[in-house]
């Protein structure tokens, strides 16, 4: 698993988000496709609380988001943002996210879904 974000380095606190190897290959061709990309985790509607991947800047984000990590994907260019929802961060703020990929479609609006396979949290005590 990929635990490097664009903040690695001497005296950084450990990644609050990983990524799968499944995780980033598909990263990799939704970026081919789609240009920039972010994710989004609520802990709403659509699809529950999976991660939800966009173009970059197509979710808008505000006051009540917190940027919690830049990905680095090898392969990807520019980091991908992964915003959380305020509410869920504070629920969550002792856990690290782990994404990955599941096969199965989810019934949100995040960028996979025609692909078949949707992104899914798995997570991991700090």
């Amino acid at each position: 698993m990929s635990a490097r974000n664009t903040e690695d380095g001497p005296g950084a606190l450990p990644a609050r988000v990983e990524l799968t190897p499944a995780a980033e290959g598909l990263l990799r061709r939704l970026r081919a496709a789609h240009g920039p990309l972010m994710f989004h985790q609520s802990g709403g509607c659509c699809d529950g609380s999976a991660p939800m991947c966009y173009p970059d800047g197509e979710f808008r984000t505000g006051g009540s988001d917190v940027l919690l990590e830049n990905l680095a994907v090898d392969g990807v260019e520019e980091p991908v943002p992964f915003w959380i929802s305020a509410a869920q961060h504070e629920a969550w703020r002792h856990t690290r996210l782990i994404v990955d990929v599941v096969e199965g479609r989810g019934s949100g609006f995040s960028l996979e879904a025609p692909e078949g396979v949707r992104f899914l949290i798995r997570s991991r005590l700090l």
